[in-house]
């Protein structure tokens, strides 16, 4: 029903019930209060309908007021000239009343379509600058677009590969042939900017931040008034200024990853050279001395090399096999299988494997034959105390010993490989289990602590470097015991 209609039956209504009421008190009142009182029906219709409900209230009024108050009642005849003046004046003053009614409906509602729009644009750029994710920013700006304007489609194309492509959209979507001819070759026009309500056409809004496109909002069912106009194209420069703000952050992040990534390469290929050197150097010399038959080698020369050769080739065949666990670790591609093993043998084991890399009788062990199990992985922890000894022997003075001990503090094993070398500065210890980290200082570095770091990790553990009395490092980690029946059943 329309406004005016709803009303105009409203005001009728008014003006025949309180026609209806002073019926009975008609003796009582005069021309003129009855005049006022049928001033309340035109009100209540210019409100709720505007200026024509006002004037069909205002007739039905006049029918009312000169059928059941003027004599002869009942008829539409005027006797007397004072009520032809009475009811000319009604006439007159109810139609005063209700332009000036309508009017200040008009001025409140304009107020107050006036404050909706300041704080719906508040509301949209508040939206914009909260700095979400791209995905949540494109489909903000077109579902907000839709819903505060009152549109029935909207869609938001951005330039890619020189074209221009839809990246969100909400309500009807756009037909291929309305895409067709927002193509950056296609000769048909379309209307550019907000030139006037044509709720048919399809229309777009140009983003643009210091004269350079970011985008193109495309509008359809556009029928907006001149301020709603202008605050679209006031929201559409905060979403271009949003967009652009949102491609350079992102090329910033590119930018810094690209650093990044750079730095790692170049760690990483120091890292490995150091690391690789020495076993490649020995390798070399063992092979090249082998191939020079100027020399005179005798039987156990020979059989020194063939050892260094072989002893180096197993060292640098950890290293690759550790490198790679620990990458499969970090991806989430490698799981870690804990089973119930004695320390010692997990210690022994790991030290059988070192070959000749470590002198004989240099390492030793303090280890309590009555120690729990251990609940650890085999083969990762094996390579963590075989490369803290490695660590430990290639630091510490010659003919030094290098002590493996392992001691149980309440719920856990602490596992440590200490040795008398030139110790820890504290300010590298935080770093020193770090990936591929270097110390100008010349300290303790490289591949092998960083893998034990994240071997011990992968058991949820942690692993640590501290001083030993008398001078050297003690590097230690925790590992979980595995329960004896015995302790459970007395607990």
């Amino acid at each position: 029903m329309p406004k005016w209609l709803y009303g105009s039956i409203l005001g009728v209504l008014a003006a025949a019930a309180l026609g209806a009421v002073m019926v009975p008190l008609r003796s009582h009142l005069s021309i003129a209060t009855t005049g006022l009182v049928l001033v309340v029906p035109v009100v209540a219709g210019v409100v709720v309908g505007g200026l024509a409900a006002g004037v069909v209230t205002v007739a039905a009024g006049f029918l009312v007021y000169d059928f059941v108050f003027i004599p002869p009642y009942y008829t539409l005849t005027v006797g007397a000239a004072q009520n032809w003046v009475a009811l000319g004046v009604y006439a007159v003053v109810m139609l005063m009343v209700a332009q000036v009614v309508a009017r200040l409906d008009s001025a409140r509602s304009e107020a107050e379509h006036h404050a909706n729009r300041t704080r719906r644009l508040y509301e949209l750029t508040e939206l914009l600058v909260n700095d979400p994710p791209v995905g949540e920013l494109l489909s903000t700006i077109v579902n907000t677009v839709r819903t505060a304007f009152d549109v029935a489609g909207v869609a938001l194309l951005l330039p890619e590969e020189g074209a221009l492509r839809v990246v969100a959209a909400a309500g009807e979507p756009l037909s291929p042939d309305q895409l067709d001819q927002l193509g950056p070759g296609s000769a048909r026009p379309v209307s550019l900017g907000m030139t006037g309500p044509t709720p048919e056409r399809l229309q777009t809004v140009a983003l643009s931040v210091a004269d350079r496109p970011v985008g193109v909002l495309a509008v359809r069912g556009m029928a907006l008034s001149v301020e709603e106009r202008a605050l679209l194209g006031a929201f559409a420069n905060h979403a271009a200024l949003t967009l652009e703000r949102a491609r350079l952050r992102d090329q910033a992040r590119q930018t810094e990853l690209l650093q990044e990534v750079d730095r790692l390469r170049r760690t990483l290929l120091g890292a490995v050279s150091h690391d690789l050197r020495t076993p490649l150097a020995s390798m070399k010399v063992a092979s090249t001395t082998l191939r020079d038959r100027s020399l005179s080698l005798s039987e156990d020369d020979i059989e020194d090399l063939h050892d260094i050769l072989d002893g180096q080739t197993d060292r640098l065949t950890r290293l690759v096999t550790s490198l790679l666990d620990m990458t499969r670790l970090q991806a989430g591609v490698l799981d870690v299988d804990r089973q119930a093993w004695p320390l010692v043998e997990l210690v022994e084991d790991a030290l059988s494997g070192l070959g000749g890399a470590v002198a004989a009788g240099r390492v030793e062990l303090d280890i309590p034959g009555g120690l729990a199990e251990v609940d650890a992985d085999p083969l990762l922890v094996g390579q963590v105390i075989t490369n803290l000894v490695e660590n430990a022997d290639r630091h510490a003075p010659p003919g030094t010993p290098i002590t493996v001990s392992a001691r149980r503090r309440g719920d856990q094993v602490m596992v440590s490989v200490a040795d008398q070398g030139p110790g820890v500065p504290p300010e590298e210890r935080d770093m020193i289990f770090d990936s591929f980290v270097r110390f100008d200082t010349g300290g303790r570095s490289g591949l092998g602590l960083a893998i034990a770091k994240t071997f011990v990790q992968a058991h949820g553990e942690r692993i640590w470097v501290e001083d030993v009395e008398g001078g050297g490092a003690r590097f230690v980690f925790t590992l979980a015991p595995v329960p004896s029946p015995q302790r459970d059943a007395t607990r």
